[in-house]
């Protein structure tokens, strides 16, 4: 392979993916929201002589190129939050600017700049020859991942039917090749009051009051050590082998789980009585060793939500917002935790594609991108949640990241990714497919994948 010819290739492009990321930057496109950067990407897939472009009935656009029968897929989810508090940003989220060597916006790192690399990467594939034979490669850019990560692989999964042989997950990694991540849940909890007039609050019981409790109990159980000195042993515990004797070593990879209250809501009849409900969301994130029910089961077991007994409920959310095309697929609030080899032939593929590409360490394009990757090992996991949930941590699809930006980015104002990212990802996402070997695959490719809910989500 004539990787001095793919470098080349991914440095012309370079001021054409500039372009083609500042104009999607240019069409706000949160959850639900994303039809009009939909068909900016399929406009741009069709310029670049794509095979074929079909927009899905979820409204996810994708891009094929070649005429094999198994495929491999790169996927970029091109919703993105929103700009949050306006005042925070130095300049319009969604005009920007760009310099010699950033690119500024909503979107940039989070992450439509891996939307761009993978649409060039795969053109530089059809220049080249690079698409090996019986293959076709699939570039899928993904909604509603910011509202419900994963749930638009589901729909390509059960309804589209489609299951690539690995996917290339282009989420920002900083520089590195991601192997896995944390999975998480949405956890609601209720509490039932009476309401009264304030005047006499004793006559009530004030739901606020109870919640108040448990919100203690909830904070402690993130922060809290896992010695015999508290109550609630904290979530640091999974990495500890007397706590998780099979999965201490993957947790100890990933990172601890932790739990946050990231919602709360109430109800009273008035500003003039005692609260009657109230309920609050829990973002939490799971590390290897941990299940859905013993997370749950976790929050039930919390001292103030015992004491307040059958006035406490403890659930998990569903998710059914309509996307862009109306159509709905409802899914849990659950995303399974997921762990590759590195021995892997999909992970070995990237990993021999940087380093005959740019070497054994993690680029950099200035100071402030050097800050967070200078030191760092090529392969390691990312610290949110991808579509990587679904992907591999549901369906076993194996799966493995590198992407333009970086996590800090995310959801952040004054959102940069960096211009150099674009051509170093399209380069390697160029170079992976041919040496991709499936033939190493001597056994499973998963170091661990979360047990799921065996609720029926199709």
């Amino acid at each position: 392979m004539d990787y001095a010819a793919i470098k080349k290739a991914a440095e012309a492009y370079g001021p054409a993916m500039t372009k083609f990321l500042r104009d999607m930057i240019a069409i706000p496109s949160e959850s639900c929201e994303e039809k009009g950067v939909v068909h900016r990407i399929k406009e741009e897939m069709e310029k670049l002589g794509y095979d074929k472009v079909e927009i899905d009935g979820l409204g996810n656009v994708i891009g094929w190129m070649g005429s094999g029968d198994k495929i491999i897929a790169i996927d970029s989810h091109i919703d993105t939050v929103g700009i949050g508090n306006i005042k925070n940003w130095t300049n319009d989220p969604y005009k920007g600017y760009e310099d010699e060597k950033v690119i500024y916006g909503r979107g940039g790192s989070d992450q439509e700049g891996g939307m761009a690399s993978a649409t060039y990467g795969t053109k530089i594939m059809k220049d080249l020859g690079l698409i090996p034979e019986g293959y076709k490669i699939m570039v899928v850019g993904s909604v509603q991942e910011e509202d419900c990560d994963g749930m638009c692989w589901q729909y390509i999964y059960n309804v589209d039917k489609i299951v690539p042989e690995f996917v290339i997950s282009t989420e920002p990694t900083d520089g590195g090749i991601y192997r896995g991540h944390r999975g998480r849940m949405e956890i609601r909890v209720d509490v039932k009051g009476v309401s009264c007039h304030g005047s006499a609050p004793e006559r009530g019981d004030n739901a606020i009051y109870k919640m108040a409790d448990i919100l203690q109990d909830v904070r402690a159980l993130n922060e809290n050590p896992a010695d015999d000195s508290v109550e609630i042993k904290g979530l640091v515990k999974m990495l500890d082998p007397k706590f998780n004797p099979d999965h201490y070593e993957d947790a100890r990879f990933l990172g601890r789980g932790t739990c946050t209250t990231s919602q709360i809501y109430f109800t009273s009849p008035s500003r003039c009585a005692v609260a009657d409900s109230c309920s609050i969301s829990i973002d939490r994130r799971m590390t290897a060793g941990e299940t859905y029910k013993s997370c749950l089961k976790e929050i039930e077991d919390l001292p103030a939500v015992k004491k307040y007994g059958k006035d406490v409920k403890v659930s998990m959310y569903w998710y059914d917002r309509p996307s862009w095309t109306g159509e709905v697929y409802k899914t849990e609030a659950f995303f399974p935790t997921w762990i590759n080899k590195d021995s892997a032939p999909h992970v070995k593929a990237l990993v021999d594609a940087h380093h005959a590409l740019w070497g054994e360490k993690r680029l950099y394009a200035d100071e402030t991108a050097k800050s967070k990757r200078e030191g760092r090992p090529l392969t390691d996991k990312w610290t949110f949640s991808t579509n990587g949930v679904s992907i591999q941590g549901r369906y076993g699809i194996p799966c493995v990241g590198f992407g333009p930006g970086a996590e800090s980015q995310a959801h952040a104002p004054n959102e940069i990714t960096w211009k150099q990212d674009l051509v170093v990802c399209a380069a390697l996402y160029a170079a992976v497919p041919m040496l991709y070997k499936p033939g190493d695959k001597k056994e499973s490719v998963t170091e661990f994948r979360q047990e799921l809910t065996g609720n029926d989500i199709k």
